[in-house]
């Protein structure tokens, strides 16, 4: 017992008289003590928060296809465009044997039709509208990775072969049909006939692709749809026969590498505007004692341990045997339109936000930042927990002067445009708390 109250004593001196915020520091008062097995419970350690902006991120073969837009009272203007390329199995019309036959055959209509996957983002009583749009560029990475990214683009014509406008009903509906352009789909259809298309490749040289723009100045959400069940559906049928019973070729996404979504977010007049990208950050204190995170934009939250390294001074036989980070979103910055999500993905980074893989805990398993969502007047309870004890005993074992970090995002980073906003340790309402339990032995 001496040597545990010379231990508490060493451990007050060290920390509670510093004032170097590079430093940082933090005291242990008789409130936060745990006697049994000489464990100290420390919750006044520095934690710096800042926001990143991820370079980019991979949007092709996530298996949903992204569109529509609205104005984030926060975060600014959201769109997401949607590129794809279209394929079928059978490149001919039904059971033609011969030229004769073929002659009668005759164009009746082509629509795309677009599965709802469930996710949705934003006010969805509010009308959407989009177009389909002819792609002059094919569906094919410029990059050694083949991917494609939420910054990637394509050329297409400017002529809009569909529109629709709609109130979104994701729970309620299964789909959605977009009457296309007459002289588009009679064209693709007498390519067909004529045998002037007849397999992959002469399709997409013909047809490249397609991708759907929303309109600005009237979506107010973002909707997924299932890019695996989604199609364009061509109709045609016989010519004065007594058959009402239409054919159809069905011409999809097969390769799902050659669909992506292009997330954009403009940040001008918001407190993002200045945030830099790729390497750079932007300390919570410059952004209200803040952290932010999007999907799909790659804004993401960093948090930082600075002093961390001096727990080896606290006892020469000593560990951190356990530790909760514990993130509390800000009020008012939530709600129906704007949910949380269940839970966060963590992942450690480097200073130049590079990430090495996702936090891991003491049996190698991955770590995730669990909500919990307590009922209170005051939604004190609604914050999100991570267990940090392996990661910051690592971290305090390190030999060289290298720090690493925890960069916050959200689950389907890169395929949705949740958000959500997190207080700093010196935020009024809705602080950041990290409990760290050491014991020495």
């Amino acid at each position: 017992m001496h040597k545990f109250i010379l231990i508490l004593l060493f451990v007050l001196t060290l920390f509670s008289c510093g004032t170097d915020t590079d430093t940082g520091e933090f005291t242990v008062g008789s409130d936060y003590l745990a006697l049994s097995n000489k464990v100290i419970l420390i919750d006044t350690v520095t934690v710096n928060m800042s926001t990143i902006n991820f370079d980019s991120l991979a949007t092709s073969s996530r298996g949903r296809i992204l569109i529509g837009n609205y104005d984030d009272p926060i975060f600014g203007k959201v769109k997401s465009d949607s590129y794809f390329q279209l394929s079928t199995s059978n490149y001919a019309l039904s059971s033609v044997g011969s030229d004769t036959e073929s002659v009668n055959y005759v164009f009746d209509s082509i629509s795309m039709i677009l599965k709802y996957d469930k996710y949705y983002y934003g006010d969805t009583t509010r009308v959407q509208t989009f177009n389909i749009y002819r792609l002059t560029q094919k569906v094919k990475p410029n990059k050694d990775d083949n991917n494609f990214y939420n910054n990637s683009t394509l050329t297409y014509s400017p002529e809009s072969l569909g529109t629709i406008s709609y109130k979104p009903r994701p729970r309620e509906k299964d789909s959605i049909n977009i009457q296309m352009s007459k002289e588009f789909g009679e064209a693709l259809f007498q390519k067909i006939k004529k045998r002037e298309v007849t397999d992959f490749d002469s399709f997409t040289e013909y047809l490249k692709g397609f991708v759907l723009v929303p309109e600005n100045s009237s979506s107010s959400n973002v909707i997924g749809f299932s890019a695996s069940e989604s199609k364009v559906r061509l109709y045609y049928s016989k010519y004065q026969t007594d058959n009402e019973t239409p054919y159809i070729i069905d011409f999809s996404i097969l390769d799902a590498s050659k669909q992506f979504n292009s997330i954009s977010l403009d940040k001008t007049g918001t407190i993002l505007q200045n945030l830099p990208v790729s390497t750079g950050t932007l300390s919570s204190t410059l952004l209200n004692n803040q952290g932010f995170i999007q999907s799909g934009t790659g804004v993401a939250c960093r948090v930082d341990f600075p002093n961390i390294k001096q727990f080896k001074n606290i006892s020469a036989n000593g560990a951190i045997v356990d530790a909760e980070l514990i993130l509390k979103p800000i009020n008012n910055t939530y709600s129906e339109k704007y949910p949380l999500a269940d839970s966060l993905t963590v992942y450690v980074g480097d200073n130049l936000n590079r990430i090495s893989g996702t936090l891991l805990n003491a049996a190698g398993s991955s770590v995730y930042g669990k909500l919990s969502k307590s009922t209170d007047e005051f939604n004190e309870n609604v914050a999100y927990s991570i267990s940090v004890g392996a990661f910051l005993q690592k971290e305090m074992l390190k030999q060289s002067d290298s720090r690493s970090s925890l960069i916050l995002t959200l689950p389907g980073i890169a395929q949705s445009v949740n958000r959500i906003v997190l207080g700093d340790q010196k935020h009024v309402n809705n602080k950041i708390q990290l409990k760290i339990y050491y014991i020495s032995y």
